[in-house]
């Protein structure tokens, strides 16, 4: 058997980009420089700088083939600093958001005359930003180019940045400085082994977001290496990482901090946690994987297969008896999947609150649990939900005020004249609403979905319709459930 870092070596070899692709990035980065620039003396538009970010910017920790570009422009906010004197949070967001929009319209959309440069587009994230294909030959390059405030560190780790992606730089600078050759290696294998598992970035299969680059090259900083991450990664959500040295009993009492399920403190913002967005489901299934690595050390385990279709023949099988599906096409392209993604997360989550417990907070239909499956590039969105309890009986036992409340007993007791007694409280049998999942589910979503999607099916998982219907399914059924029930 070869040893882990044999195995590591001989993915490395794979995974590590050519002098070729990074010399490729490095010209067509100076190319939309040059334009940038140019348009801006024209326009007498003044910046802090232009520069490439990102694992194929200054970090230098990409993918062999990963050849997406991040392009920043620094703003210098005392420019702006007037303006927005005064101001409280939202209306600076609202504010700052229409400034950036026409500094895309008029500066930077109009910069990108060469005729490489493909189909550029503002899309919306925090704020507006503008995405351009480089396409030449063969070759296609997706580039982001994104406007932020050039703030001093020391001011963002007071303040707090001023918009969401002015810590961004100051994430690369970090990286650069703080990790060595090796290390960035050791983040390459990390990233390749988070996307083995489905759970990097914000299109992880598993959970509404996985590891992030940044979360990738921070726990290569904390652990110093790949083995004593691997070593280690069991025990992430108990022991939180923390830059400024505080303990778990000081984090927890950080409010904002409380809900996230791991806690990896940001270098450049105390105030920041890296992982709040990452989902637990992601990180239990990378868990188990990290473990079965260890026993069973392989190349295999970096090894990016694709999702695969659920077996849906076996008509005994009593798990996809108690899965549905809801399948949906998204009908504006023009919306970002990330606002796609979390409109459906949150269908799901409203789905589960009212699936489990009747209005009146008695049991419904036992767990429910969910998962969100797009395809972004044929606009296929999916839902598959797990339901514990698919057929309940037509009434429940429900439970009134105690007998000792003479009021609320008099209300309960005029509303609902079938009332018993026992063991002190009032009780009553109801009539359910629905005592069939299917039932409720079809009724429950007929007025949630979203205006931009058209339903294309809500069913039992037997007669999901759609190839990306039946990965969903495949990724709650194999992947996420064995973890929760």
């Amino acid at each position: 058997m070869s040893s882990i870092n044999e195995i590591f070596n001989e993915v490395l070899k794979e995974i590590t980009p050519t002098q070729k692709q990074i010399d490729l990035i490095k010209k067509i980065t100076e190319k939309l420089q040059e334009l940038l620039d140019r348009r801006a003396k024209e326009l007498k538009i003044t910046y802090t700088k232009i520069e490439p970010q990102g694992s194929t910017g200054i970090k230098q920790t990409q993918l062999r083939n990963d050849f997406d570009i991040d392009v920043f422009i620094g703003l210098d906010y005392n420019q702006y600093k007037p303006k927005y004197e005064g101001l409280s949070k939202s209306k600076l967001k609202k504010d700052s958001k229409k400034d950036f929009l026409t500094l895309c319209n008029k500066w930077i959309l109009p910069s990108l005359t060469l005729d490489e440069f493909n189909n550029p587009r503002l899309l919306y994230a925090e704020h507006p930003y503008v995405t351009v294909d480089y396409i030449l030959n063969d070759i296609k390059v997706k580039i982001d180019i994104v406007l932020y405030f050039d703030l001093d560190l020391e001011f963002i780790k007071k303040n707090g940045p001023i918009t969401a992606v002015d810590r961004s730089p100051w994430h690369g600078s970090f990286v650069k400085d703080e990790l060595n050759h090796d290390q960035k290696n050791d983040v390459r294998l990390l990233k390749q082994f988070f996307k083995s598992c489905y759970s990097y970035g914000d299109k992880s299969a598993i959970g509404k977001i996985g590891f992030i680059g940044y979360s990738a090259e921070l726990l290569i900083y904390y652990f110093e290496n790949l083995t004593n991450l691997f070593n280690n990664f069991n025990k992430l959500d108990k022991n939180p990482l923390d830059y400024y040295g505080r303990n778990e009993k000081e984090l927890s009492k950080i409010t904002h901090f409380q809900n996230d399920y791991l806690i990896i403190i940001d270098p450049i913002d105390k105030n920041r946690n890296v992982a709040s967005a990452i989902s637990e489901k992601a990180y239990k299934y990378c868990n188990q994987k990290v473990s079965e690595f260890l026993k069973q050390p392989s190349p295999e385990f970096f090894r990016i297969r694709p999702i695969t279709e659920v077996n849906l023949s076996n008509k005994e099988d009593n798990l996809l008896s108690n899965i549905y599906i809801i399948e949906l096409q998204n009908a504006d392209i023009k919306i970002h999947y990330t606002i796609n993604r979390d409109k459906l997360y949150s269908l799901g989550k409203s789905i589960k609150a009212n699936g489990e417990k009747e209005f009146s907070h008695f049991e419904r239909f036992g767990k429910i649990i969910f998962e969100v499956y797009f395809e972004e590039d044929k606009n296929q969105y999916n839902l598959a939900i797990f339901c514990e309890k698919p057929n309940i009986s037509k009434t429940y036992i429900r439970k009134g005020p105690p007998i000792t409340e003479e009021n609320h007993v008099a209300n309960f007791k005029r509303k609902n004249p079938e009332y018993f007694e026992k063991e002190g409280f009032l009780w009553v049998e109801t009539q359910r609403e629905f005592n069939n999942f299917s039932n409720f589910l079809n009724k429950f979503v007929k007025n949630k979905i979203p205006d931009n999607f058209n339903v294309v099916n809500i069913s039992n998982a037997f007669h999901t319709v759609s190839s990306s219907g039946k990965k969903a399914i495949n990724v709650l059924k194999n992947i996420i459930l064995p973890f929760y029930i």
